[in-house]
C-alpha cells in the first residue's frame, strides 16, 4: 500500500481552532486519533512513528495538538485532563463527520500517550457509539480512574518494563477496566521507548489491536 500524504488541517472546536495532520490511505478500514502526552505535540517522532506504521496498515491517522501555541506556554493546561478530553470529544465528530476528507462514518480509536492517554479514556466513555478501540503507550491511565469501569472500547495499556511507576499505575487501572483489555509490558524499555526495537514493537502491538477492533 502506498504511503499517503498527510495534509495539514484545521478543526473549530468552541471557538478556538486547533491544526492536525491528517493521513488517509485508500479504502482506510478506521482512524486513530492521537491523544499527546504533556509537554509534546503532533510532531512528536514517536507518536509519528506509530501513525506511519498505522498508515501502512491501512488505517487512516489524526495527530493534532489539543492545545493552541498559547495554552501550551502555561504548564498547568498541560493536565488539565477535561479540557484535554474535550477538545479530544470534538476533533472526534470533525472526523467522523468529514465524508470530503475520506474520514466520514469510519470507526474511529484512540492513541494515548502520557497524560494524553487519561483523555482518550475519558472519550472514549462520552463517545463510546463512535470508539472501536483504545491505545495507551506508557499512559497516566491513573488520571482517568474514576472512569474506567464505563470504558467500553477494547483497551491495550503498553508499559515499558523499566517504566517502574507507570507499570504500577497500569497494573491498578487494568483491574478496574471491565471491558476487553490487555496489558503488554516491553521488555528494558523505559519511558520513552527510546530502546532498540521497543517502538517497533509498541507500533506492531498498535497496529494489529485497531485492525482488529476497527474493522
Amino acid at each position: 500500500m502506498t504511503e499517503p500524504s498527510e495534509k495539514l488541517v484545521h478543526i473549530d472546536i468552541n471557538g478556538v481552532t486547533l491544526e492536525g495532520s491528517l493521513g488517509v490511505p485508500d479504502g482506510a478500514s478506521g482512524i486513530v486519533l492521537f491523544a499527546h502526552g504533556s509537554g509534546s505535540s503532533r510532531m512528536s517522532p514517536r507518536n509519528n512513528f506509530v501513525a506511519g506504521v498505522l498508515r501502512e496498515n491501512g488505517l487512516a491517522t489524526l495527530l493534532m495538538d489539543l492545545l493552541t501555541a498559547e495554552e501550551d506556554e502555561d504548564y498547568s493546561m498541560r493536565f488539565d485532563i477535561d479540557l484535554l478530553t474535550t477538545r479530544l470529544e470534538g476533533a472526534t465528530r470533525w472526523v467522523v463527520e468529514k465524508a470530503n476528507e475520506g474520514t466520514g462514518g469510519l470507526k474511529a480509536g484512540y492513541f494515548g500517550s502520557s497524560t494524553g492517554a487519561a483523555a482518550a479514556l475519558r472519550a472514549a466513555v462520552s463517545m463510546a457509539p463512535i470508539i472501536g478501540a483504545v491505545v495507551s503507550r506508557g499512559g497516566r491511565t491513573d488520571m482517568a480512574d474514576e472512569f474506567l469501569p464505563r470504558v467500553e472500547a477494547p483497551t491495550l495499556l503498553i508499559v515499558g518494563e523499566s517504566d517502574d511507576v507507570v507499570l504500577e499505575l497500569n497494573k491498578k487501572s487494568l483491574e478496574l477496566l471491565t471491558c476487553k483489555k490487555e496489558l503488554k509490558i516491553i521488555p528494558g524499555a523505559t519511558h520513552l521507548f527510546e530502546e532498540p526495537g521497543a517502538l517497533e514493537e509498541v507500533a506492531v502491538l498498535a497496529a494489529d489491536w485497531f485492525k482488529e477492533y476497527l474493522s
